[in-house]
């Protein structure tokens, strides 16, 4: 059995997302995390459908970034994303960002629940919540 890569997209550093050091600047890291995340979730059916219709959202409730290489305008990065479920009423997104050469940049992990948008309130099993709402598990998870 192969093991299955996560989910990847290429990103471009803009000059306007420098700091004053000239490299990236540290917000931005979380934007390519977002960036990913959605894209992901998108592929997977979690944007619209199913979800929508059961009034459920993925919400943010922490996020972490190590910096490990800087990233200069013109650097072409590829950023991955991976969920995985675990019991209790969270899960986690993590990504990497990663130079085109294999130097990892920055490492980002979040940890999200599914909100149910009427009670304003995290739902529990939220993997058995995104599969009954029809959204592709084994997209959104190479554990899966």
């Amino acid at each position: 059995m192969t093991e299955r890569e996560p989910f990847r997209t290429r990103v471009k550093v803009r000059h306007y997302e420098l700091d004053t050091l000239g490299h990236l600047n540290h917000a931005v890291y979380h934007s390519y995390a977002e960036v990913a995340r959605l894209e992901l979730m998108e592929l997977a059916g979690g944007l619209s459908g199913g979800l929508h219709e059961e009034k459920l959202a993925s919400v943010m409730l922490e996020t972490h970034v190590v910096f490990r290489r800087e990233l200069r305008a013109g650097d072409v990065v590829d950023v991955t994303c991976d969920t995985t479920f675990g019991s209790g009423k969270t899960f986690h997104m993590n990504s990497s960002i990663v130079k085109l050469d294999g130097t990892l940049a920055a490492e980002i992990t979040c940890t999200l629940g599914l909100m149910d948008l009427e009670r304003r309130k995290l739902v529990d099993d939220p993997r058995g919540r995104f599969e009954r709402a029809g959204v592709d598990i084994k997209v959104l998870s190479t554990a899966d």
